[in-house]
């Protein structure tokens, strides 16, 4: 008779005998049926990135329309002279200078330099307070700034606003349903 510690000692040995099977791995076959099916996944979903990206790139122009018009006030107050934000609606192209003497100069830094509008995306620039449409607005060094609205409108035809409702306001971005909806 066997006991059961003998037992459990000679099923030891079988197993020892055994070749070990790995632990919980893939096989190169279900490797490569995962990446197919991720690029079937990514393939459909394509198309309709294409479009999400195009529209993030509108947005991303009207946020860093509303950082040079904040730089801009900012560097006016503290340096005690006036900043302009050009735009060239024509180009698609906007700016900041400063003010020496009795003309604009461009700035020896990042934000003076030229920013290009992303492929597709144009520009318009309105005031109230004045005629014929801006194409730039002044920032001044008591902290007030010319009344603005600055339009950018994306290929697909979604419109930001990077607008400014009173002299003593800031600048703001309003997204496409803002705009729709004031």
């Amino acid at each position: 008779m066997t006991s059961t510690i003998g037992r459990s000692a000679e099923w030891r040995r079988g197993a020892a005998r055994r070749p070990a099977r790995a632990g919980g791995g893939f096989t190169l076959l279900e490797l490569i049926v995962v990446l197919v099916l991720i690029g079937l996944v990514l393939g459909m979903a394509a198309p309709s990135l294409r479009g999400f990206f195009a529209s993030r790139q509108t947005a991303d122009a009207a946020a860093q329309m509303l950082a040079l018009t904040q730089w801009a006030r900012s560097q006016a107050a503290a340096r005690g002279t006036r900043y302009r934000l050009n735009i060239d609606t024509a180009a698609n192209l906007y700016w900041v200078t400063a003010q020496e003497g009795g003309e604009f100069v461009d700035i020896a830094s990042e934000f003076g330099r030229q920013f290009r509008l992303p492929e597709g995306v144009t520009v318009r620039v309105d005031s109230p307070t004045s005629e014929p449409p801006l194409a730039y607005v002044d920032f001044y060094p008591n902290g007030r700034t010319d009344e603005a609205e600055i339009e950018l409108e994306g290929a697909r035809g979604d419109v930001f606003q990077v607008t400014c409702d009173s002299a003593t306001g800031t600048f703001r971005v309003l997204s496409p349903a803002e705009v729709q909806n004031p």
